[in-house]
């Protein structure tokens, strides 16, 4: 029986770099965005590599839920998930089978990584509304949570990734702070756009210098996000 772990964030997050170290773990499967497929398909909306992605993924959410909730050959099971995948009509009672982690980042990095890809990203292309709704819904039905800053990752993969183990109640291994360069065989078919710098990485990246400066558009969406990202990073765990 494995322990599944759903960890919910929006893009440019350092979620692929955290699948990446839990895949590098040798007792633990990988899903790299499972509910993609099904969101554009539902939405209709137009992404990068959206063609592809329809083709290759699973669009119906449903079936994509019976996936997340199943036991695996592996101990551990880790789910990357984007938050604004997980759409109100999709099955949510798979919840009460995982675990579930809070990966944070302030909205500032955020938008200055989502807006080098895509252009003219909206607040809820970068999921933090979202979040917030999943995390209050985990929380009030008394699942288990973990909420951790991608900052303090960057800062202190050991002692961070050490301290989300403990709460997820699973031991943590030093396999985690690093992997090969140039992907893992888990990853979704879009890598390809999004995936670059990651790619070319072998563990964290060295700690984040100073916010970026962000045009006005931006600056507007920022500060929409800013007081949900500050209300979830009172619970962050703090090494």
């Amino acid at each position: 029986m494995s322990i599944n772990i759903a960890c919910w964030s929006g893009p440019r997050n350092l979620s692929t770099a955290m699948m990446y170290a839990f895949g590098a773990r040798a007792d633990c499967h990988v899903a790299d965005e499972p509910f993609y497929a099904a969101y554009l398909a539902e939405t209709g909306f137009d992404h990068p590599m959206g063609a592809d992605i329809l083709a290759h993924g699973e669009t119906s959410a449903a079936r994509v839920a019976t996936v997340c909730r199943s036991a695996q050959s592996t101990p551990y099971f880790y789910q990357k998930h984007m938050t604004h995948h997980m759409l109100p009509g999709f099955d949510r009672t798979w919840f009460e089978d995982v675990k579930h982690v809070f990966l944070i980042r302030h909205p500032a990095r955020v938008l200055a990584s989502y807006a080098a890809k895509r252009e003219n990203p909206n607040l809820g292309d970068i999921g933090f509304i979202q979040q917030a709704e999943i995390f209050e819904q985990v929380r009030q039905a008394g699942h288990s949570t973990a909420v951790i800053d991608s900052y303090d990752i960057r800062c202190n993969p050991k002692a961070q990734l050490d301290l989300l183990c403990q709460a997820l109640d699973i031991p943590f291994d030093p396999a985690m702070l690093s992997w090969p360069k140039g992907g893992h065989p888990q990853d979704g078919v879009w890598a390809s756009h999004w995936y670059d710098a990651v790619h070319n990485s072998t563990g964290f990246a060295k700690p984040e210098a100073d916010l970026p400066d962000l045009p006005a558009d931006l600056q507007s969406v920022c500060d929409q996000a800013l007081p949900i990202y500050e209300e979830l990073r009172n619970h962050a765990l703090i090494a």
